[in-house]
């Protein structure tokens, strides 16, 4: 892609082409964003959320309902999710906010050579049975696939001061 912004490198290679590990996508994500208005990051869109409103919620496929049983309403959990949309070839950008390049893996920014994003959001409502899992916000566009969903333990993600 020619895309770039100054300073920026993109790989000689693109990482897509790797026969590297496979991976199933558990669910997708259903969301208000479409390319061209989705936050910079989840707390622009709770933010977002606050102003204009939103439903927001993750739709497990067929057969992984049995892996949220024991969720509740109003736990935290952490989701993963593929940034499907997102350059895979630039290992080092210029982002807006910073005042000079930085290298890709000191950065969210979705796009990197395995475009995995996370978030740790609230479960808001809860269908164990239909796989529907409502959240108060995520940052990515509509129909995002969901690569995995974990607990948000305190006394493990909780960083220690």
């Amino acid at each position: 892609m020619s895309d770039r912004r100054e300073g920026e490198v993109q790989l000689a290679f693109d990482p897509a082409d790797s026969d590297g590990p496979r991976v199933a996508f558990i669910g997708h994500v259903r969301t208000p964003w479409q390319p061209g208005d989705a936050p910079g990051n989840v707390a622009g869109a709770r933010k977002r959320v606050a102003e204009e409103g939103g439903a927001f919620r993750i739709e497990l496929a067929e057969g992984y309902q049995p892996g949220i049983k024991d969720f509740t309403v109003g736990q935290h959990i952490i989701v993963l999710y593929w940034m499907d949309q997102a350059r895979r070839d630039l290992i080092v950008q210029s982002p807006r906010h910073a005042d000079a390049p930085r290298g890709v893996f000191s950065l969210r920014s979705p796009s990197r050579p395995n475009p995995i994003a996370m978030s740790t959001v609230q479960i808001v409502s809860l269908d164990i049975e239909a796989g529907v899992i409502g959240i108060d916000a995520l940052d990515c566009f509509d129909a995002t696939p969901v690569v995995d969903l974990k607990p948000w333990i305190a006394t493990i993600d909780a960083p220690v001061a």
